[in-house]
Parts: structure tokens; sequence; C-alpha cells
């Protein structure tokens, strides 16, 4: 009785320490969003011609933001950047570049800083496509992997660095719940994840203490309904989609507040918080979505 007495007590203990976390988060993460300080802002959006990107890309406009966007399909950015226009943007801008070119992550970001004169934002978003399965032991497929996702974004960041510290700007980097807590069928994509992660959290440690004028956001997501995200889970996963235009938003708003880390829905930052708690059932909810 004593033994169950204690547990009880226990749980009830945790159960409130995890309300005032939450509560004092949501004090210190309310929303202060200026949209005016958007407008005339230059920014650099990549992976940009479909699903989240597409998405953030047109929030800029409507906030009256000069947008550059890029992926590797020329006409679909033709029709983003069409769009972009009528939605409010003050100039809208595309170029074409694959991220698994070596060469091409810094020929996209010399396109912008020339055509904006500087630029206030960078939003590394672009991933590279990944079977949503077992590994197979692809060894190549990772290493590639890594190229687009990740080695890309620390060139581009690091290119970039010397005209976001003229301007005060910032890096807005779009991660994932993958890269803080592993499921089944995704482990190149949640290293690449990971990698992102631990990347910039350490610079963000640096900037700050060589007091820079530069701020880097990561910002972490849960599973978002663009289409080739729905492609790859059906048939494998019950878990539930969020809109991509309300975490588009999301990144922005975090981005623009220069908030360290931000997590769309609220939940995952919560399921991080708690992740190492109670490994032995957290492994067990997470199997049980997949089949």
């Amino acid at each position: 009785m004593c033994i169950f007495h204690s547990f009880g007590s226990s749980a009830m203990f945790l159960a409130k320490l995890s309300a005032v976390i939450v509560i004092i988060t949501a004090f210190f993460w309310r929303d202060t969003f200026d949209p005016e300080s958007l407008r005339g802002a230059r920014v650099l959006v990549t992976g940009s011609s479909t699903g989240l990107g597409e998405q953030i890309a047109y929030h800029y406009a409507r906030f009256g933001a000069q947008v550059v966007v890029t992926a590797r399909r020329e006409s679909v950015l033709q029709k983003v950047t069409q769009k972009c226009l009528e939605l409010g943007a003050q100039r809208a801008l595309y170029v074409s570049g694959d991220m698994a070119d070596a060469s091409d992550p810094g020929r996209v970001l010399r396109f912008a800083l020339d055509k904006l004169g500087g630029l206030d934002y960078l939003v590394l978003n672009h991933i590279g496509p990944s079977p949503f399965a077992m590994w197979d032991g692809d060894v190549e497929h990772a290493r590639w992997l890594m190229q687009v996702n990740f080695l890309s974004y620390i060139e581009m960041a690091a290119k970039a660095m010397p005209y976001l510290e003229e301007s005060g700007g910032s890096i807005i980097v779009v991660s994932s719940l993958l890269g803080k807590m592993t499921t089944p069928f995704s482990a190149p994509y949640s290293a690449t994840k990971s990698a992102l992660n631990g990347f910039f959290g350490t610079l963000q440690h640096e900037l700050s203490m060589q007091k820079s004028n530069v701020s880097v956001t990561i910002s972490i997501l849960a599973l978002i309904d663009t289409e080739s995200a729905m492609e790859k889970i059906r048939g494998h996963s019950n878990a539930v989609p969020f809109p991509a235009t309300e975490a588009a938003l999301h990144v922005i708003k975090a981005g623009q507040a220069r908030q360290p880390e931000s997590f769309y829905p609220f939940y995952t930052y919560c399921l991080c918080l708690i992740r190492d708690w109670f490994p032995y059932f957290r492994d067990l909810v997470i199997r049980s979505s997949f089949y």
C-alpha cells in the first residue's frame, strides 16, 4: 500500500510540475508577433516550390516582404513567385538549385544577395527525398541525404553570416520532432535532423558568446500535412498531421521573435520535455502508432 501511495504521490508531483512548466513556457513564448516588422524584409526561403516552404513564402508575401524562393523545379517556382506577387510581396524572385550539388547552395545565396542587396532572413527548409521504410543498409543514400539536409544548410549559413551580421538578421532552421525523438522507418532523415539540432544549437551558444547580431531559430515540427509527407506515411502510421499553413506561420513568428527554439504544435514541446521520464512506455507508444 505504501509503495502504491508513494508512486501515486510521485506521479501527481510530476503532473503538477509539468503543468507549471507549461504555464511558464507559455508566458515566455506568448505571441508578440509584429507583422509590420516584416514589410520590406529581404527573405530567402529554400525548398519553397511546394509544401511547407511554399506556405512560408506566401505568408512572407502577405506581410509585404521581398522574397526569393528556391527549389529544383523552375516551372513550379515561377508559379509560386507569381502568387507571392499577387499576395502582396514587394518583390518576388526565384532561382532553381539542387542542394545535392555542392556548388548550388553558394550560387543560390549569391543570387539572393545580389538581387535583394542583402539579407534579413535565411529560412532553411529544403529536404531530399528519403524512403519511409526500415533501413536497408544503404550508406550512400544516407551520405547523399546528409549533403542535402545538413551540409548545404551549414554552408548557406556560413556564407550568409557576414550579411546577416550587417543587417541584424536571422537564420531560421526548419527541423523535426524526429530529430529529438526517434521512430521507425526514418533513420537517415532523423539523423540529418539530429545533426541540424546539434550544429545550430551549438552555433546559438557561440553567437551569443561573441555578442553577434545574428539570431538562430530552430523550429521543431510534428507531422505536417504536406502532400509528400502524407504519401510517405500512408499505410504505415496513424499519426495525426497538422496544417502546413499554420506551421508555416508559426515558423515565421518564431523567427521574427528571435526565439532560440520553437515547437509546433505545442504538444511537441511537452513530448520533448518528458521523453526520458518513462523510456519503456515511451517506446511502446511510439511503436504502437506504426503498422
